[in-house]
């Protein structure tokens, strides 16, 4: 099991390890819902040092990024942040993945946690370009502060203004009196705020100053739970539930990060889905009838034929109700369409709901 710069750290604090993607990661401090709540409406703070990291460097960097990804890299500045795929060559995605633009040569990769060596043979093997690759997984900590207060708690710790970056853009500098952390303009929890990215041995150091400067804001650390909860009211995709080596980006709902205006891995063949209209999509459901659905739930019709599977589900700690995720057969996608969970041999009422949940 391999422990993040901050492990001890989470433990003195009280929290709830578990085993996440090869890695002992705090599950919860205080409790799912109160940190929940404490994101949406305040600060949070998590580490997701787990998350890795590639620098691809070169004169062909770009060229590399273009056959593997999905979405079309090309478009991206000195400072901006993509979100996209990597399509395998079976309909499938060999993971999700953010791309940062450093220099016209130099981008980085943000990977996840348990397909990091999966993500790099699979990027390597397409590099016959002479790119550069570095895999800085192992010694790059990664915090998000997430929540309406991140900006004004993170503040007084950088002179880059944080409240006036936009969404998914990012900028070097001085962050808690270390140099060059990587000050990014992204998250998965819907509640805005910072991902910010520097080298292990500065973890702790930060980590401190963080919660030093966020204190009159009601900054709290928040565990892996309310990171789940968080993603999923916002209808957002976790890779090994929601999407994996057999979901293809179109039934995922990702054709806005499939882009057919350059030719990457199995494009072709991703084009011709697009036109001749997918089998299954991935929907999401709001309960009616009192139940929780989990994730491989058998998802039914009327009459109890199966129909598809729930992906994601949980109790919404904001909306008070129970929602999901899962593939639906196409026919039964349309927002409003009445479907059931099979919940231990019954069936349980649900409706098909456009995310994201909390809007």
């Amino acid at each position: 099991m391999k422990n993040t710069a901050l492990t001890d750290v989470h433990i003195k604090a009280g929290a709830k390890m578990v085993p996440f993607a090869g890695y002992n990661m705090p599950v919860q401090y205080a409790g799912i819902n109160v940190e929940h709540e404490t994101v949406r409406k305040g600060v949070g703070v998590f580490d997701v040092s787990h998350m890795g990291e590639f620098i691809l460097k070169g004169d062909h960097a770009l060229d590399l990024i273009q056959q593997v990804t999905s979405n079309d890299a090309a478009k991206l500045y000195d400072g901006k942040v993509q979100y996209s795929c990597l399509p395998n060559k079976d309909g499938g995605i060999v993971d999700d993945l953010l791309v940062y633009r450093i220099d016209p040569k130099t981008y980085m990769l943000v990977v996840n946690a348990s397909n990091i060596d999966k993500d790099w043979d699979w990027i390597s093997s397409f590099n016959t370009y002479g790119v550069d690759m570095k895999n800085i997984s192992d010694r790059t900590s990664l915090l998000a502060i997430q929540g309406p207060k991140a900006a004004e708690a993170l503040q007084s710790l950088t002179d880059i203004d944080l409240a006036s970056m936009e969404y998914y853009t990012f900028k070097k500098g001085k962050f808690a009196g270390v140099d060059n952390v990587l000050v990014s303009a992204t998250g998965y929890t819907g509640a805005g705020g910072f991902e910010i990215y520097f080298e292990n041995q500065y973890a702790e150091a930060i980590w401190d100053a963080i919660f030093k400067a966020g204190e009159p804001f009601g900054i709290k650390p928040i565990g892996l739970g309310a990171r789940d909860t968080l993603r999923l009211e916002m209808g957002f995709c976790l890779y090994g539930n929601d999407i994996d080596d057999t979901t293809s980006p179109l039934e995922a709902g990702l054709g806005w990060v499939t882009k057919f205006t350059k030719e990457f891995t199995n494009s072709a063949a991703l084009q011709k889905q697009k036109e001749e209209g997918v089998k299954r999509k991935l929907v999401g459901f709001e309960m009616i009838d009192r139940g929780i659905a989990r994730h491989d739930y058998p998802i039914v019709d009327a009459e109890g034929n199966v129909i598809g599977k729930v992906t994601s589900g949980t109790q919404s700690p904001s909306l008070q109700k129970a929602i999901g995720m899962g593939y639906v057969k196409t026919e039964f996608a349309k927002e409003g369409t009445e479907i059931f969970i099979s919940i231990r041999d019954n069936k349980i009422k649900a409706k098909v709901v456009k995310p994201p949940f909390n809007k």
